[in-house]
């Protein structure tokens, strides 16, 4: 008869369960790993895996949710800290190095797609708990009217933007980082350094949102 599982015993299996199912679902995809072949990673029976969860999904639920939580925990804390005349800045800078510190958990976060989110209500909190942390951003800055238009579609745009821009990196698509950059012989400059493209691309979202003066 196997014994009764503590909240602890619950607790550790599921977050070393966690560890090994994102570098798996990460390096193989969703539909390249099995239960069978987690619970062999983990180094348990391969029924034992179902003690704690119902199926994969559930498994791939559960890293997706704790990955959106570690990043909106990044975001918060970023823009907290922050003098709230910087915290565009800062917060895409937040934004982006999380993707560069955790490439794996940023991948599985917008990559697979899990649409029940009644199946999986904990990993739509954690996904809109980043979401509406980006778009109470923008709406103070409308509301000031130094920005023009739907808060939460500037929000979108800031998103899609930095998710580009951050995808390109994880590629090794953008230049180098600053420091890092080459420079032709026949010139005695270098390259733009990655952080530079994200402040142009700052720059560019900003001016695109600008207020308009009033015509005369």
């Amino acid at each position: 008869m196997p014994k009764t599982l503590s909240d602890e015993d619950i607790h550790q299996f599921r977050e070393a369960m966690r560890r090994i199912a994102e570098n798996a679902f990460a390096t193989r995809g969703a539909q390249g790993v099995t239960m069978r072949e987690l619970a062999r990673e983990l180094g348990c029976s391969a029924m034992t895996p179902y003690r704690y969860f119902r199926d994969k999904d559930e498994i791939l639920a559960m890293v997706r949710a704790a990955a959106f939580t570690r990043f909106a925990q990044r975001l918060e804390a970023a823009v907290l800290a922050a003098d709230p005349a910087n915290r565009g800045t800062v917060l895409s800078d937040a934004y982006v190095l999380f993707a560069l510190d955790e490439p794996h958990a940023y991948r599985l976060m917008f990559d697979v797609a899990q649409p029940d989110d009644a199946a999986h209500p904990e990993l739509a909190a954690a996904s809109q708990r980043a979401w509406r942390l980006l778009g109470a951003h923008f709406e103070p800055l409308v509301a000031a009217g130094r920005l023009e238009g739907d808060p939460r579609l500037i929000a979108y745009a800031y998103w899609a933007s930095l998710h580009g821009f951050a995808m390109l990196a994880l590629a090794n698509q953008l230049p180098p980082p600053e420091g890092q950059q080459g420079a032709p012989e026949s010139d005695a400059h270098p390259g733009p350094s990655r952080e530079a493209v994200l402040a142009q691309l700052r720059k560019m979202l900003w001016r695109g949102a600008l207020a308009q003066p009033a015509s005369k």
